[in-house]
């Protein structure tokens, strides 16, 4: 039973999202009014922005008794242990530039919310080869979009992921880019093509490959695009 100084409860429609997402709380509405909190295209005015600049590429490996534990230790050999990691899927955003892995931990905080592309791995067979990979293709006009691409597989070297991923951003973004190619000609024949088309500026990857534990203990890799936005 709701005592009487209980404040009731507050729902959204469907429709209603389509104008406020939840951080248009009823407070800041009331206190602020709607329309300073509204872009000209009528949705909630985000409180930075959410489109990154700068992205680096990391890699790690870890092993130990506990699957668990053995993706923590890549994660430490990563860089990245620190940071609450939010996977998301596979945009490289416009105008965002790429710096070395160096550089981009000193953006990152412990505790921190971190958006992340990450292609994981693990296996505790004895002497199983695996791996974790990710893609890039970038677009010649830096206003366009470009892609990212995840890949894990076994029995894979590096090179064969690594070019297998890369393939696969470079095939996502030459779709949308209307490059005429043929899918079944050979990577190398669909890089020169690339480079003929003048669309796609740089392809690239980073893989990260290990051999099972000999005495069956859990191997993880990861490979990750690692997103930072402006206000770093």
């Amino acid at each position: 039973m709701r005592r009487p100084n209980d404040r009731p409860a507050v729902t959204y429609s469907s429709a209603q999202y389509g104008k406020f997402d939840k951080s248009c709380s009823l407070e800041r509405i009331a206190s602020k009014g709607a329309k300073s909190l509204l872009s000209p295209g009528g949705h909630c005015k985000l409180g930075k922005n959410m489109v990154p600049t700068r992205l680096f590429f990391t890699k790690g490996v870890g092993k130990h008794k506990e699957r668990l534990t053995s993706f923590e230790l890549a994660l430490r050999d990563a860089g990245i242990a620190a940071q609450n990691l939010v996977r998301v899927s596979s945009i490289f955003p416009p105008h965002c530039k790429l710096i070395t892995r160096k550089e981009g931990l000193k953006y990152l905080h412990p505790g921190e919310v971190v958006f992340a592309v990450v292609a994981e791995n693990s296996t505790r067979e004895p002497h199983r080869l695996v791996v974790s990979s990710i893609g890039v293709a970038i677009p010649t006009d830096r206003a366009t979009y470009g892609y990212l691409s995840e890949h894990h597989s076994f029995g894979e070297t590096e090179e064969q992921a690594g070019d297998y991923a890369e393939e696969l951003a470079a095939e996502m973004l030459a779709t949308t880019l209307d490059v005429d190619f043929d899918p079944d000609k050979s990577w190398d024949e669909k890089k020169e093509i690339y480079r003929i088309s003048n669309k796609i500026v740089r392809t690239a990857n980073v893989t990260q490959s290990a051999v099972g534990h000999k005495n069956g203990l859990w191997t993880t890799t990861i490979a990750a695009a690692i997103l930072i936005f402006d206000d770093k």
